[in-house]
């Protein structure tokens, strides 16, 4: 799995040199981050969605699609997937692999988000 997300990552930075009119990658990079981050949010809806419905395949092809749309993301901020999979080992290291962080961290960095600063709308692309 590790292997294709970095094959993906190394494709869509090399999608940021190809003509937007040709390329849906090269599209949504030159688009900007909020477009960017309305993807990942949209397909992260709609994957709960198709969970909840019990869509097995429908939530494996989401699935699929914010996997796609969380590493465009990473690429505009200079996300590696080295970089993620560091902080999932050290993670494991502390809490074992099954366990989020514990509630007093993440609620630290909750309070770091503005709540109206977000805006999600789901559309039909």
């Amino acid at each position: 799995m590790s292997d294709s997300i970095l094959r993906l990552h190394a494709a869509v930075l090399t999608a940021r040199s190809r003509d937007p009119a040709f390329s849906r990658t090269a599209k949504l990079l030159s688009e900007g981050m909020p477009k960017m981050a309305k993807k990942l949010a949209e397909e992260a809806v709609e994957l709960g969605l198709e969970a909840v419905q019990g869509d097995r395949q429908r939530a494996i092809l989401e699935s699929a699609d914010l996997i796609y749309n969380l590493v465009v993301l990473w690429s505009e901020i200079g996300i590696a997937p080295d970089d993620v999979w560091r902080e999932i080992d050290r993670r494991e290291q502390l809490y074992g692999i099954a366990e989020k962080l514990p509630k007093s961290r993440a609620a630290d960095r909750a309070r770091r988000i503005r709540p109206e600063a977000i805006v999600v709308a789901v559309t039909e692309d």
